[in-house]
């Protein structure tokens, strides 16, 4: 039985296929920069799980990793990769043409999956085909050298050691291993591996994860409001320090989306399309809309997986113009009540047409805090609607309004067991003293914020331990579509450990529930608290 034939090594089987995977990724991700970020095959394949994923594993993952849910599902997928690639490699320790067969159809795996993108080209999956290549060409190499040697290749080594050297001692030649042949292995494979793992850093994946989108965002100069949005008075802002501030900067801001990396679109090229149940079909360009009356608001988002007290909100100051007026243009049928938004990667949110045509400031936004939405954020124009959760009617890179009906179309998240309209319910959160702090005797001073758009806060109540509802001065409203800060004291607070808790009512008169719901279909609920100690 000749070298090419006999069986690799166990463990050097496993190390040539997370090799070989290694170097099939990072070049066909280094190459992908000469293409679109589709070619990239590790950001295609976490972007075809997205979609997938079932909901119930979704909320936990964006629980625990917030806005970094989208490395950690890049990372994951990689790791999932290289187990596989590490499996087929150790089946090559006694089928290595069936091991080599199943890597080459693992690596084909991606090429479909890019293939069948609606963005992608046919020229598109050849850096996932010369990877395919290279990592074969890798892994074939490794298993030859992964080879152990036979005990008469062992004996004919002793051999030729004790013809060189008269008299030198060897050991049982059955015993012994080719150390030249190991060197080669390890070294052939620890260079490899570093070169892979050099290519994956410069490659198409992690520029997306990371990009700057600045020569797309110099083109889009943004024009004076022809309606400013109201100043925001000191006294929207309580003196607790450790409060969020009362406008979230971009950079602050939560994001969560259905795409890995979010597409830099030239605003030149971007359109916006209006049609369905209307009676004339609309087309608006960037120049079209940057010539209309914009208007500024101070509007919060809200996720709806935000938890009890958690991140996922913020509050900016949007410009943009009424959706109200672009619709009126179209001129929705009667029997229409939704409305369809498509974006540019292909997700769809499901906003009742009432809240898109109200009095409420539902804008097709284009800039946020003063500049230009940054592409994490919707560039160059995304939907902004107060009083909805983000999953029906914040919808980024927005390219269609489809006007139709909730009983005839359905969206990306209620295909997936969400609510359909999904209306904002009061919530309030504790920001000060932050989970377990440690707080000095005396007086306590807490604050923090509630919100309920569109409908705005009336009262918030504090409750220390098991004590009485206490109730908090609020900070200054600037809008009812804005959250408000509030701030509470407590006259000697004793030491130890002590819990506090918060809730809110709107101006309706609803009053946040202290029921503790997750957050499908339509928000998490309950009161927020902490625990503290003092000091």
């Amino acid at each position: 039985m000749n070298r090419k034939t006999r069986a690799t090594h166990p463990f050097r089987g496993t190390s040539a296929g997370i090799v070989a995977a290694v170097m099939m990724f990072g070049l066909a991700d280094l190459i992908a920069r000469a293409f679109t970020p589709s070619a990239a095959p590790l950001l295609t394949l976490g972007q075809a799980i997205i979609p997938l994923a079932p909901p119930a594993a979704i909320k936990p993952v964006i629980a625990l990793f917030g806005d970094n849910d989208k490395l950690v599902l890049v990372l994951s997928t990689g790791l999932g990769a290289l187990v596989l690639a590490g499996l087929i490699g150790a089946l090559a320790a006694s089928r290595r043409r069936l091991a080599t067969a199943l890597l080459i159809v693992a690596g084909l795996v991606p090429a479909v999956v890019i293939i069948l993108r609606p963005e992608a080209g046919v020229l598109d999956i050849i850096p996932t085909l010369i990877g395919i290549a290279a990592g074969v060409a890798v892994f074939v190499v490794l298993l030859h050298l992964g080879v152990p040697e036979t005990p008469a290749e062992a004996a004919d080594r002793a051999d030729t050691a004790r013809s060189i050297a008269p008299g030198s001692r060897t050991s049982d030649p059955s015993r012994t291993s080719d150390p030249l042949s190991r060197r080669r292995f390890f070294g052939l494979a620890g260079a490899v591996g570093a070169i892979g793992a050099v290519t994956i850093a410069a490659g198409q994946t992690v520029v997306s994860l990371t990009q700057d989108a600045g020569a797309a965002i110099a083109k889009l100069v943004l024009p004076t409001p022809a309606k400013k949005a109201a100043a925001i008075p000191a006294a929207a802002s309580t003196d607790v320090d450790g409060t969020a501030p009362f406008v979230t900067e971009a950079k602050d801001f939560y994001r969560i989306d259905t795409v890995l990396s979010p597409p830099v679109i030239d605003p030149e090229q971007w359109s916006l399309r209006i049609h369905g149940m209307v009676e004339e079909e609309v087309t608006l360009t960037m120049d079209n809309v940057l010539g209309l009356p914009l208007e500024e608001h101070h509007i919060t988002l809200t996720c709806v997986s935000n938890p009890v007290g958690g991140d996922l909100v913020g509050n900016a100051t949007w410009l943009g113009y009424p959706v109200r007026d672009l619709l009126a243009r179209a001129r929705p049928n009667s029997q229409a009540d939704m409305v369809l938004s498509h974006s540019f990667d292909g997700f769809t949110a499901s906003t009742p047409l009432g809240a898109l045509t109200d009095d409420r400031a539902a804008l097709l936004a284009v800039g946020m805090n003063g500049e230009p939405l940054t592409p994490i954020h919707g560039f160059p124009a995304r939907l902004v609607v107060p009083g909805l959760y983000g999953f029906v009617s914040a919808t980024k890179w927005v390219t269609e309004l489809e006007v139709t009906r909730f009983d005839e179309k359905t969206a990306y998240w209620t295909d997936r067991g969400w609510d359909e309209k999904a209306p904002i319910l009061v919530a309030s959160r504790i920001e000060v003293p932050g989970p377990l702090a440690k707080v000095a005797a005396g007086d306590l001073r807490a604050g923090g914020t509630a919100w309920a758009q569109h409908s705005g806060i009336e009262r918030v109540e504090v409750k220390l331990d098991d004590g009485e509802w206490t109730q908090a001065d609020l900070a200054e409203e600037v809008t009812v579509d804005t959250w408000r800060q509030w701030r509470a004291e407590f006259a000697e607070v004793a030491a130890g450990s002590h819990t506090l808790t918060v809730r809110a009512t709107d101006k309706d008169g609803t009053v946040q529930t202290a029921k503790r719901r997750d957050s499908i279909p339509n928000s998490a609920t309950g009161h927020h608290h902490i625990q503290f100690r003092v000091e």
